[in-house]
């Protein structure tokens, strides 16, 4: 087999080398906020691979196989990978076998779509060389160092390139030296088995009926519940000495929906009196109903997530007497954020993040004449 030479060090060290500088240049900027954020979710890596082992170990011809590895984040700058990887080569009658089992630690500078990565990793390793008078094997542990990248193509799928070098400590006397170095450079495909799950919405309570409306009070968490924007027309003259004031009613979002559900809990008593107000005023139109999430999770289930909402309290105001034409049900999912933020650790950025799960109080208005 032929060993790795200096041209493979090279590039190795070149490989590193882009690394740490696409990390200083990454710096916090995502290149998509919808695949960026650290996601608690395991996935799966199918790789191919190129190795070159010891010429200690009897052999001086490369090997090509493959490994299966599954990984896990631990924290929003660390994953640990577990997996089995294997290799041979043949030259005529003779075969050389490698197969490892391993855990690694991987250490990635960032969670935006491109992820520079060191690795290190401990295991067992089984080498085997057979010709056609012999077969000599050994079983040993190894421990390994590398480096390389990710790159995250969606919310779900991505890629990871490697390269590494494992050192494993011979045990017995099937072989002559008591050590040897395996070089490894794999290619694999990422599936994540978990999208960002849907953070629960602040709380708010507000009071009906006040003028001016009450400050918002924030509560535990509760579901992302759709804005009911209701847009009035320009006040027609009323017949009395003094303009007509009108007054604003603003709804308390807790009471809406579940977490991740756009099924309304009932009884509903304050979108109740939203609905009566709209019976009882039936000149006020062009009302706007829209739903906001925040920008966990991807785009597409964000927008259908907050459109169902809408269309669920626009449905619940229709049975309750108000005429459909005069509503238009929005889903905007995670647009119009008042917050950004680009904090790595989980904790800050749910926090950080929190204004984006939110009801527009200046948006919630039905107007109503009063004295």
């Amino acid at each position: 087999m032929q060993h790795i030479n200096k041209r493979t060090a090279i590039s190795a060290a070149i490989l590193a080398a882009l690394c740490v500088t696409s990390a200083i240049a990454q710096g916090n900027n995502d290149i998509s906020s919808s695949s960026t954020d650290y996601k608690p979710s395991g996935y799966i890596l199918p790789s191919i691979s190129r190795m070159s082992p010891d010429t200690r170990l009897g052999t001086d011809k490369n090997a090509t196989g493959g490994s299966l590895r599954f990984g896990a984040p631990v924290s929003p700058n660390v994953d640990l990978q577990f997996g089995l990887q294997y290799g041979r080569s043949t030259d005529g009658s003779n075969r050389y076998e490698q197969m490892t089992l391993g855990l690694d630690g991987v250490y990635l500078f960032s969670r935006s779509r491109f992820r520079p990565l060191v690795l290190v990793g401990v295991g067992a390793q089984r080498d085997q060389v057979t010709t056609s008078s012999s077969k000599v094997n050994a079983t040993s542990p190894f421990v390994g160092a590398g480096v390389g990248f990710q790159f995250a193509f969606n919310d779900q799928w991505g890629m990871q390139l490697d390269a590494r070098r494992n050192y494993a400590f011979l045990q017995g006397n099937n072989f002559a030296s008591k050590r040897s170095n395996t070089d490894i450079v794999s290619l694999g495909l990422m599936y994540t088995f978990d999208k960002s799950p849907q953070r629960a919405a602040r709380v708010v309570q507000v009071p009906v009926d006040v003028v001016p409306p009450s400050p918002v009070v924030a509560q535990s968490p509760a579901p992302q519940p759709p804005i009911i924007v209701v847009a009035p027309p320009a006040p027609a003259p009323v017949a009395m000495p003094a303009p007509a004031k009108f007054e604003r009613i603003t709804l308390s979002a807790s009471k809406l929906f579940d977490f991740d559900s756009a099924v309304l809990r009932t009884p509903m008593p304050k979108l109740d009196e939203v609905a009566d107000s709209l019976v009882k005023y039936p000149d006020v139109g062009n009302i706007m109903i829209s739903g906001y999430t925040d920008r966990l999770g991807s785009d597409a289930y964000n927008q259908v997530l907050s459109q169902k909402r809408a269309d669920a309290v626009k449905s619940y105001m229709v049975n309750r007497g108000v005429t459909a034409n005069r509503m238009t049900a929005t889903g905007k999912g995670e647009s119009n954020p008042m917050v950004n933020c680009t904090e790595k650790n989980i904790a800050k950025l749910r926090d950080c993040l929190e204004p984006n799960r939110r009801v527009e109080i200046e948006q919630i208005t039905i107007e109503r004449q009063v004295r």
